[in-house]
This record gives structure tokens, C-alpha cells and sequence, in this order.
């Protein structure tokens, strides 16, 4: 998956729901209430919950469950 990918599939995030993302090596990483970042310089894809920023790594994102 590309960044652009990403960013096309959270652009609905608003802080109603949690996402979690589950990467190809068994990890597992949930934002509850998440809300995305809009794009910036850096080109990376944010995500927040109102209280920490999580950095998304597009490709080693095995699939994504959206709240």
C-alpha cells in the first residue's frame, strides 16, 4: 500500500472511530477516537487521538479494521 492509498482510505476519520492496524508480522496498533492529520511537508501519514501522534508506515501494513 502507497501513502497515497492510505491517506485515500483514513480521509474519513473524524475522532468517531477507532482504526487498528495490523501489519505482516503479527503486530497490532489501535488508535481509538482517531482522527488523521492533515498532509504536510513531510509526507508521512499522521494519525491522532487527541493525546499522542501515531506515524503509519503505508507498506508494511498487512490490512486495516476501521470502527
Amino acid at each position: 500500500m502507497t501513502n497515497d492509498q492510505l491517506r485515500q482510505a483514513l480521509r474519513n476519520l473524524n475522532g468517531e472511530r477507532d482504526v487498528v492496524f495490523y501489519f505482516g508480522e503479527g503486530e497490532v496498533c489501535m488508535v481509538p477516537k482517531a482522527m488523521l492529520i492533515p498532509h504536510e511537508e513531510d509526507h508521512l501519514i499522521k494519525l491522532t487521538d487527541g493525546r499522542h501522534e501515531y506515524i503509519v508506515d503505508a507498506e508494511r501494513i498487512a490490512w486495516i479494521r476501521l470502527g
